[in-house]
């Protein structure tokens, strides 16, 4: 796998992840200098090439001047992000139901991570999967969060209810967001682009919360929604 693009490549470097090699531009200075540095220090191998080989070698073409490569990304189970909280209020996990598109996934690894959530969970089919894109748009924070692929997101929503969360979907037609007091373990479920949470996994969530719209339009991107959500949790978390 490829990390491209020097704040991803920044975050990888603060993590114990393995990486076989970076790709410099000759003539590295300034933020390129700084990697280079804390990959010395790692004992990493760094090469340093032509602008041409690091445009050969880019799938985002967007490297500004470095590439790292590493394994496959490694995905976590559900149950290790519920074992694993990083508050002590409670756990907070994200569920994409049918997130296909690269942007919307990068973005929302990226709203959930600065949220503090635990994790990320997405189904195995029918959904966009962590690549070298994905932690591009996150910023990095994809090697930060730990996401789960599940089978089955009906039955990831009922494995978080019997380990005590409260699942909400965050829909049109629900009850008022602002209304809610997040308490103790939460989980919030975030819908495609166009079909918004599927049927089946709304009807097994505890509630469904809407986001009062004021304007003409009549939704919110998948990740800004999101955003909104999960600031509204931590919000509730710092008694604010």
């Amino acid at each position: 796998m490829k990390t491209e693009g020097r704040n991803a490549v920044i975050e990888l470097l603060k993590t114990e992840k393995t990486i076989d090699k970076l790709m410099l531009e000759k003539g590295a200075q300034g933020s390129l200098g700084l990697i280079f540095a804390q990959a010395r220090k790692r004992n990493i191998r760094v090469q340093f090439v032509d602008r041409q080989v690091l445009d050969k070698e880019s799938v985002s073409r967007r490297h500004q001047g470095v590439i790292a490569f590493t394994s496959d990304y490694e995905y976590y189970d559900l149950d290790d992000i519920i074992a694993d909280k990083k508050s002590e209020k409670g756990g907070f996990i994200v569920l994409c139901d049918g997130i296909e598109d690269v942007h919307n996934l990068g973005s929302i690894i990226r709203v959930a991570e600065c949220a503090g959530a635990d994790g990320v969970v997405i189904p195995k089919s029918g959904s966009a999967s962590v690549t070298e894109s994905v932690i591009r748009i996150s910023a990095g924070a994809a090697e930060h969060m730990k996401v789960a692929k599940v089978p089955n997101m009906n039955q990831a929503v009922e494995t978080l209810q019997k380990n005590g969360y409260w699942v909400y979907a965050l829909e049109a037609g629900g009850e008022d967001i602002y209304s809610e007091n997040f308490a103790g373990n939460i989980a919030l479920v975030v819908g495609g682009e166009d079909s918004g949470v599927k049927r089946l996994t709304k009807e097994k969530c505890d509630k469904t919360l809407s986001l009062p719209l004021q304007g003409k339009v009549n939704s919110l991107n998948a990740s800004v929604a999101l955003g909104i959500a999960a600031y509204e949790v931590v919000r509730n978390r710092l008694g604010r």
